[in-house]
């Protein structure tokens, strides 16, 4: 079974992708804050990320830095989930080495076709 961690602060969003994902034979795995899921993901391996950008303690930011910088987790695919979606924001993502970026709200057949996508690879 695929294995997706999802970084959200915001327990509802977390929560509800959490659902949207198990109803789709996903095991999904959710961390409140950018620590914990660091932690996490260190510790289960999943098979992607989904991470919010703005969070307190760690953001998403440095949560995909930490991941990259080590060998277990550098190739997981990794997806920002933000409502900041300037040009700025996406280049300093991409430039950190994140896959995609999916822009807060968005729909369940846009999450499950950007998680298709980089599962494929």
């Amino acid at each position: 079974m695929t294995k997706i961690l999802v970084i959200e602060n915001e327990q509802l969003l977390r929560t509800n992708t959490i659902q949207v994902l198990e109803f789709e034979d996903f095991h999904a795995i959710g961390a409140e804050n950018g620590l914990v899921g660091v932690r996490l993901a260190q510790e289960q391996i999943p098979d992607l990320i989904l991470c919010d950008v703005m969070m307190p303690q760690l953001d998403g930011y440095g949560v995909l830095v930490g991941l990259r910088q080590n060998p277990a987790t550098t190739k997981i695919p990794f997806i920002f989930t933000t409502a900041k979606a300037s040009k700025a924001d996406l280049h300093q993502g991409i430039e950190l080495g994140a896959d995609d970026f999916l822009t807060k709200p968005f729909t369940s057949d846009q999450l499950l076709a950007a998680i298709a996508t980089y599962l494929k690879k």
